[in-house]
């Protein structure tokens, strides 16, 4: 799919300078975490190319994708790696859907990724200390014609320190047509949503629902602002605070591959913590990792 046309939310994009341009790559000061910390200040995220160990992030692909297989949610004609959507799943005819999915989210080649080396490390650099991370993890499989909408992270873990930064991680090669994330542009300088928009705790107003906006193109007009994102590969991160605005492109992949990636949050170990997302069975909304994806 050329990216002269895009869609989010089945919105269509406009691809416009104005409306839409490139993440900027923030590896060149990956070793100084003084101009990280800057630069979160000023753009509200950070895209890091090849912190991660490319083999290990593969690895951790393939352990969630032969799972999947397991419940026939992979087409197994293909090559598992490729992670093509079977267009149907067994997972609801499991005794418990829920501990399946929790133990697919905690295999030890994902937790590897997530949890420890080179990311642990980039963390503790950046933070300046001992870092935390939620152990409940969020594992996105997203299949063709499926996005996110556009929201910011604080309204769903608000109750502890508002310095905690989401990490979002691609497992595989994801170009925009296969539904990349997508962050407005300096969305976390817009006082209009943070004195809103940014004050709900979903879980105390659970009618509202977490997503500021279906509409990403409606989003970009009336802020003023461009969507940004990049075509991501195997081992790069992006990391954005609580208050940046994020949604993502609609996945069109021509030959129905899943998109895969997980969002996995950080922060120092001495500050106060969610506790819905903590412990060996994380509360989360109320129905831990059973709770509908």
């Amino acid at each position: 799919m050329s990216t002269t046309s895009l869609t989010s939310c089945k919105q269509t994009l406009d691809l416009s300078p104005k409306r839409f341009g490139e993440l900027k790559d923030n590896s060149g000061i990956a070793g100084d975490a003084d101009a990280l910390r800057a630069r979160m200040e000023e753009d509200g995220y950070l895209l890091l190319r090849g912190l991660l160990n490319r083999d290990e992030v593969l690895a951790a692909r393939g352990e969630v994708f032969s799972r999947l297989a397991e419940v026939g949610e992979v087409d197994t004609r293909y090559p598992v790696m490729e992670g093509i959507s079977s267009g149907h799943s067994r997972r609801k005819e499991l005794d418990d859907p829920g501990l399946f999915w929790k133990s697919v989210c905690e295999g030890p080649k994902l937790r590897r990724v997530t949890h420890a080396g080179a990311m642990m490390g980039f963390h503790k650099h950046f933070l300046g200390g001992q870092p935390r991370c939620f152990d409940y993890l969020w594992l996105r499989v997203v299949p063709v014609g499926h996005s996110t909408g556009c929201h910011y992270d604080v309204v769903y873990m608000g109750r502890g320190t508002r310095r905690l930064y989401t990490t979002w991680t691609p497992y595989g090669d994801i170009s925009r047509a296969d539904g990349t994330l997508m962050i407005l542009e300096k969305s976390h300088q817009i006082e209009e949503l943070l004195n809103d928009y940014a004050q709900i705790d979903v879980d105390k107003t659970p009618n509202r629902g977490g997503w500021f906006s279906t509409h990403p193109p409606e989003v970009a007009e009336r802020f003023d602002r461009r969507w940004l994102t990049t075509d991501f590969r195997a081992g790069d991160i992006l990391v954005f605070g609580m208050h940046t605005m994020h949604c993502s492109i609609d996945n069109a992949s021509p030959v129905q591959r899943l998109r895969l990636s997980s969002d996995t949050r950080y922060q120092l170990a001495s500050e106060p913590v969610d506790e819905r997302w903590i412990g060996p069975n994380p509360l989360a909304h109320g129905r831990g990792y059973g709770e509908k994806r």
